[in-house]
């Protein structure tokens, strides 16, 4: 992303990665009717007793929960509602109270889950997995590292269990303990006193103890830990993470500006191929799935501005504006065995080092970061082409005028208006190219069906050619360099500035031109 924050360098204060949203779930080895049908062996009990067990043990969680609640002398509420905002009355009742670390509420609600119900089949009883609804309890709490957090447990079995944290809080606290001024509005910072030791913080959160810390919670929340279900202990899985890219601009004016343009860029630019490319991968035929861009006005729903969001199946990018000055890019991993990490697996009798699908374990969020931090850069990096129009326009004479080489040829200039030129400059401007450049053969695949390569007709050898003699024109002009050691080529600054303003000139400028001067 050095492009793009060097080309907005007067606007920009800094930049800081971090986690943001973090949910994270949690599973006993009981999740199949076949382990809940050995358990309840284990423990004695019949099958037909499966339903007044699952509501003995679900009036024991409500009442540890109640129990807990009166305790502390905090609230346990009932929601009848759903769709309300738990968190944030939470958060406001912490506000109101004062707390700074303990027990702030419970609320309890009916929702959908999965349990178990007793079945019979061919004559033999056996335990099946089921939908049903169940209550939950929402435990909020202020945690002294990450601000506040809630746990939810669901009173039937298996009791799942779910954690929400929030990265940027924990920064917070540690920036906070260590004598660091800082100012932060909600979950963004819009300030920063040290921000080299802010994003070294930020970058230990993948080397917490999560075991450990969501364990301490589970046991606090879950009593039959102790109890009936023994030793039994939770399987920690990443259910959500967002990891966001702020660029701190030094004024609201200078990002609202700016922003405006960047949706505009991004929702008429960043196509199917775009998107795969910013997470690291390509559209090839074997992708079953969708690539969806849509755009939403966050106005009726929290803060002021439009957000931007790039979906490949489960994964998204999104850009948004946050307190007004801070410009967003968030890359938020659901389906992380869409991603890659390299460990050693088993291979038949041996044990191998390679490159395997990601899974969900907590022990892989150093790869999460890794995979949404440059997902992030590569947005900003595309991104860099979006300026003021009138700046780039004022060097187009520098392609528009004939050049010679050094050997006396001449070179034909460029036309921004004409046809062809305007595919060959969308061509090279493919968000595909930002991640490793491009090829000769990458071009003639963009440039498929164009009379450009039409009239050199099944020969590639002759398609190569053309292709080479327009690589070099570009090359001429000072538009793409070389890649070193490679057969690839890149566009440079100059290239993304002028290109990217030529095609906003014939796409955009011109026809508004054009209809206000036939009116």
């Amino acid at each position: 992303m050095k492009t793009f924050l060097d080309k907005h360098e007067s606007k920009i204060t800094g930049v800081f990665s971090c986690f943001d949203r973090m949910l994270f779930r949690g599973y006993l080895p009981i999740m199949s009717g076949a382990a809940m049908a050995q358990f309840l062996n284990q423990e004695g009990i019949k099958f037909h007793d499966l339903k007044s067990f699952l509501l003995e043990h679900a009036a024991t969680l409500k009442a540890h929960a109640q129990a807990i609640a009166e305790q502390a002398g905090r609230p346990y509420i009932y929601l009848a509602a759903t769709g309300s905002r738990k968190e944030q009355r939470a958060r406001e009742m912490a506000e109101a109270d004062g707390i700074r670390e303990g027990l702030v509420c419970v609320f309890a609600q009916v929702e959908p889950c999965k349990t178990f119900s007793f079945r019979f089949q061919q004559g033999h009883p056996f335990v099946n997995c089921a939908n049903r609804k169940c209550l939950h309890l929402y435990y909020y709490f202020m945690d002294r590292d990450f601000g506040l957090i809630h746990v939810m447990v669901q009173t039937w079995f298996p009791l799942r269990m779910q954690v929400f944290v929030n990265g940027h809080h924990w920064v917070a606290n540690k920036l906070a303990a260590s004598g660091i001024k800082f100012t932060q509005c909600d979950n963004v910072f819009l300030w920063l006193e040290d921000l080299a030791r802010a994003q070294r913080f930020a970058d230990r959160l993948t080397s917490v103890n999560w075991p450990r810390v969501l364990d301490r919670y589970a046991r606090q929340v879950n009593p039959l830990l102790g109890s009936v279900l023994g030793r039994m202990q939770y399987y920690w899985v990443t259910a959500q993470c967002e990891y966001a890219t702020d660029v701190m601009c030094r004024s609201a004016s200078d990002l609202k500006d700016l922003y405006p343009k960047l949706v505009s860029h991004s929702m008429q630019y960043f196509g199917a191929r775009e998107v795969m490319s910013f997470l690291g991968k390509k559209l090839v035929g074997q992708f079953r799935g969708e690539v969806v861009s849509d755009m939403t006005d966050r106005c009726k729903q929290r803060l002021p501005g439009i957000r931007v969001k790039h979906r490949a199946k489960m994964n998204w990018i999104k850009m948004y504006d946050k307190a007004g000055s801070v410009l967003r890019v968030e890359t938020v991993i659901n389906q992380p065995d869409a991603f890659t990490i390299r460990k050693r697996v088993r291979r038949g009798k041996r044990h191998v080092t390679q490159w395997v699908p990601m899974r969900k374990g907590v022990a892989n969020l150093f790869r999460y970061r890794e995979v949404s931090l440059a997902a992030n850069k590569r947005y900003l990096e595309a991104l860099a082409v979006v300026d003021d129009p009138s700046t780039a326009l004022k060097h187009m004479n520098a392609i528009t005028e004939p050049k010679r080489t050094p050997t006396g040829h001449a070179v034909k200039a460029f036309n921004p208006l004409s046809m062809a030129d305007q595919r060959s400059f969308k061509a090279l401007l493919a968000g595909a190219n930002t991640i490793h450049g491009f090829r000769n053969r990458d071009i003639r695949a963009r440039l498929a069906g164009s009379p450009f390569m039409q009239s050199c007709g099944c020969c590639m050898a002759k398609q190569s050619a053309k292709v080479s003699r327009l690589l070099k024109r570009f090359h001429i002009y000072g538009l793409i360099a070389k890649v070193p050691r490679t057969r690839r080529w890149r566009l440079n600054n100059k290239g993304w500035a002028l290109l990217s303003a030529a095609v906003l000139l014939k796409e955009q400028t011109f026809p508004v031109l054009h209809a206000q001067a036939s009116a």
